[in-house]
């Protein structure tokens, strides 16, 4: 036997599942599809700018801690770049990479004229205190300074973060600059130019979008059951508006656990216990529940609500739900779409269903360029409108092109991000 046939077989090893991964394969499941060459595929797949920055912080009892912050622009080929900023423990330069890419198409998508980025601080904001985080949001944006700007890059509140960390970064880009500048951030308090209906955005369109989904599979919305992972910024107020809906939601979770009442969760009871305790777990309305198992229940809906990965191929098998609404990013793993699929389960994407936040940020930064801002009613509006009309595109193009709902809704961002490259021209 020679030694070339002595050797062992080289093991094949599938990366592991990251958000980074994710992106990045359903990029790729588009580019094959829209038969781009490998140069374009490559310009899509990584980000145009990346800064990494440490900020440092003075606590309050004088001593000091440095933290790791980030800001990636991932496309800039339809206008300046739009995204979050991010305040985790769990925050890495892969994970900010995704959320930009993903930001990226969903723009693109809903046809609003911004490319995606994304920014992060590795912190966990419940262990600081207000003038802490203060401190700590005035640092970062100085260091980000240099890259951001109403016709650069707009940041808006994400995980951690709130109204009041954008006019804390409203204000520092100010003070730097001489003038007030109200289009630096979205997501600010309307008494600083924010947009009306901007805090409840993504679980807006969360809920039209899932009212639609429920419809397109045959589900009557009122009196269908539901389940929401998450009861942050966006779970909540999805959960609430769902219930006003019609919809009997059985069963909300959080960081710590979940709840369940068959006959559908008390909310107004349900908002008294979490501002008393922090928490849903010991609502005295509701049975506990593994956090886990919520995503596991025989529902009609499921809007996991919370972080990335929550749905993989570890549990995809056992989730029951007949129509997923991803309302937080990338929280289906392409492994678990696959099963999915063969279930013949409806998985409404990300860069469709929450988009409502992005959208209403677009409002507010065209609001705050004109100096007019509309009502409450006006934004609501315009807010339905645009996310049923991009269902409908992602319908339509699913049917016509034999797809699923995400890989119709890849496909049609990246096509549209890359006519507009082709048709800008590669400088110089």
């Amino acid at each position: 036997m020679s030694l070339l046939e002595a050797r062992p077989a080289v093991r094949q090893v599938t990366p592991l599942a990251t958000p980074l991964v994710d992106a990045r394969s359903q990029l790729s499941d588009a580019v094959a599809l829209l038969g781009y060459p490998d140069g374009l595929h490559a310009l899509l797949a990584t980000p145009r700018r990346e800064l990494t920055v440490a900020v440092p912080l003075r606590r309050d009892d004088g001593s000091t801690r440095l933290f790791t912050g980030y800001r990636v622009q991932h496309n800039f080929s339809r206008g300046p770049a739009k995204g979050g900023l991010r305040y985790s423990p769990h925050v890495t330069l892969d994970e900010v990479r995704a959320l930009a890419m993903w930001m990226t198409w969903k723009c693109a998508l809903l046809d609003v004229p911004y490319g995606g980025a994304k920014g992060g601080v590795t912190i966990d904001p419940r262990e600081f205190s207000l003038p802490e985080l203060e401190r700590v949001t005035r640092r970062y944006t100085s260091e980000i300074l240099p890259i951001i700007g109403p016709e650069k890059d707009i940041p808006a509140p994400d995980i951690g973060t709130d109204e009041r960390t954008m006019a804390w970064m409203m204000d520092t880009y100010s003070v730097n600059v001489g003038y007030t500048v109200p289009g630096i951030v979205t997501g600010k308090p309307i008494s600083l130019g924010g947009s009306h209906g901007r805090a409840s955005a993504t679980s807006r369109g969360v809920t039209h979008v899932a009212l639609a989904a429920l419809r397109h599979s045959g589900i009557t919305p009122y009196g269908a059951t539901a389940a929401v992972q998450g009861f942050g910024k966006v779970g909540h107020d999805a959960a609430v508006f769902l219930a006003d809906a019609g919809v009997r939601v059985v069963a909300v979770s959080d960081q710590y656990g979940a709840v369940y009442n068959e006959r559908g969760i008390d909310f107004a009871g349900l908002d008294a216990h979490v501002a008393a305790t922090g928490r849903v777990v010991g609502f005295g309305g509701a049975d506990p529940l593994d956090g886990e198992a919520l995503l596991e229940l025989d529902v009609d809906l499921l809007v996991p609500a919370a972080v990335e990965g929550v749905l993989h191929a570890g549990n995809a098998a056992r989730v029951m739900a007949r129509v997923i609404v991803e309302g937080a990013n990338g929280p289906t793993s392409p492994a678990a779409d696959r099963i999915f699929a063969a279930n013949g389960q409806l998985v409404v994407p990300d860069i469709l269903a929450n988009a409502g936040g992005v959208l209403v940020s677009y409002f507010e930064w065209v609001q705050g360029n004109q100096a007019y801002w509309w009502n409450a009613a006006e934004v609501e509006q315009k807010l339905e409108e645009r996310m049923l009309a991009a269902w409908q595109q992602v319908v339509e193009t699913a049917a016509s092109r034999d797809l699923s709902l995400r890989a119709a809704a890849t496909v049609l961002a990246v096509e549209r991000v890359a006519e507009a490259h082709l048709l800008r021209g590669l400088y110089p």
